[in-house]
């Protein structure tokens, strides 16, 4: 698989990852409780195996430089993820809505960046 497939499957995971945090992000804002688990769960899963996939086509083939800016980004909506998990949810607090807001604004940040990148040009050699 080239650099360009894995860039691709990264970003088609991403967009069902993103389909899965508005819901998520929904039920946070407009109900007023954490959303459930699973769904949490599911949402971390496809956007981890994103991140793994794009991260192995950096470390192997070279992504373009713009697509790595955007991988820098979800890195960090990635951390603020795990954040919202395992201080917020897992110990049954309610997430802040900052840091829902922060996450989704990096997310989506990195995701369009990313596809910038992906549009853009060829790897870096």
């Amino acid at each position: 698989m080239n650099a360009y497939t894995m860039l691709w499957t990264a970003i088609v995971l991403f967009a069902i990852a993103a389909a899965g945090g508005l819901i998520l992000a929904g039920v946070r804002l407009l109900a007023g409780r954490n959303p459930p688990a699973a769904l949490a769960l599911l949402h971390g899963l496809l956007a981890g195996a994103g991140l793994t996939l794009l991260l192995y086509a950096e470390f192997t083939a070279g992504l373009p430089t713009l697509a790595v800016w955007g991988l820098v980004l979800l890195v960090l909506a990635a951390c603020g993820g795990l954040l919202m998990n395992l201080v917020y949810a897992w110990n049954r607090k309610l997430i802040p809505r900052v840091l829902v807001y922060g996450h989704g604004l990096i997310a989506v940040a990195g995701f369009i960046v990313l596809i910038v990148g992906a549009l853009g040009g060829p790897a870096r050699p």
